[in-house]
Formats: C-alpha cells, structure tokens, sequence
C-alpha cells in the first residue's frame, strides 16, 4: 500500500464516506470544503493507495434467513507459515465464514460464522471447521445479539487551525 499524508480534507472525506459510501461526489466534497473535481480526485488517490479498500452495502443476515452468529475460536497443531497460510486459504473459500483473525495467545484464530440455524452451524462445524487439515480444537460462542456494529475505524477530523 502506498503511503499518503493525510490532511483534514482527506480525513473528511474518509470519515463521511466510511459513514455513507453511497454519498454523492457533490455532498462529499460540500461537506469536505471543496469543490466536486478535486474531491474526486482526493477519493481516486485514497482509492489508488489502498486506504479505501473498497464500498459494499450493509445486509441484514436475518432478512436472508442467517438467524445465527457464532464466533469459533479455533486452535491449530502446527504454526509453520506454510500451515497458517493453508488454513487461511481454506477459510477464504467457505462463504459462511465472513471474518477471520488470527490471534496471539491461546487460540490461533477466531471466525464469525454466519448460519441459518443451529443445525446448520452445526453441519458447518462437523463436515469442514473441525475435518479441516491442522485442526485440533474449536470452542463456539453463539452470539445472541450484537450491541454494536460500527464498520471501519475511528476517524478524528481535526479542526483547520490544528494542522
């Protein structure tokens, strides 16, 4: 990733479109102070750079009939990279597995799982979680409801006069 300096402007933009990525080019740049060409170009170079990774639209799992959130903490027999990066691999292909992180301490990595059910998390755990290669022990959380879901990070926009 290319590094950038980031100004009060960039960060502007970064935090309205981290809030609403569906904003229009014109609301952005309003709101960043400028004028629409070159908050366009602000957002391409952010883009072109990897701070902005990219746009999705937030989907509520229920409304698709994904009732179940589980967080596995999963614990793996070998920590050669060849094997971490195997099991990453692996988790990247399975689509119920809609993030995974590998940790420091006594669990290797932690899932979030989506399911439709129980049963269907338990399907997932029993055929690949715990069948995969390198696996050696899974403890499940079942979430039973989410008090906060912010995307991204916090993003200070300090005032003109700080810079």
């Amino acid at each position: 990733m290319q590094r950038i300096k980031l100004d009060r402007v960039d960060r502007q933009i970064l935090a309205d479109l981290q809030a609403d990525g569906r904003i229009t080019n014109v609301d952005l740049a309003r709101r960043a102070g400028i004028s629409a060409p070159p908050c366009l170009r602000r957002v391409r170079a952010l883009e072109e750079s990897g701070i902005i990774r990219g746009y999705h639209a937030a989907v509520d799992p229920g409304a698709l009939g994904y009732n179940v959130t589980v967080f596995a903490q999963v614990a793996l027999s070998s920590h050669a990279e060849a094997d971490l990066r195997g099991f990453e691999e692996r988790v990247s292909a399975w689509p119920e597995v809609r993030e995974c992180y590998m940790l420091a301490g006594e669990t290797d990595f932690l899932l979030k799982v989506v399911a439709r059910d129980w049963e269907d998390y338990q399907r997932f755990l029993t055929t690949r979680l715990t069948s995969a290669p390198n696996v050696v022990h899974v403890t499940t959380s079942l979430a039973i409801r989410s008090a906060k879901q912010e995307p991204g990070v916090p993003i200070a926009v300090a005032p003109p006069e700080a810079e």
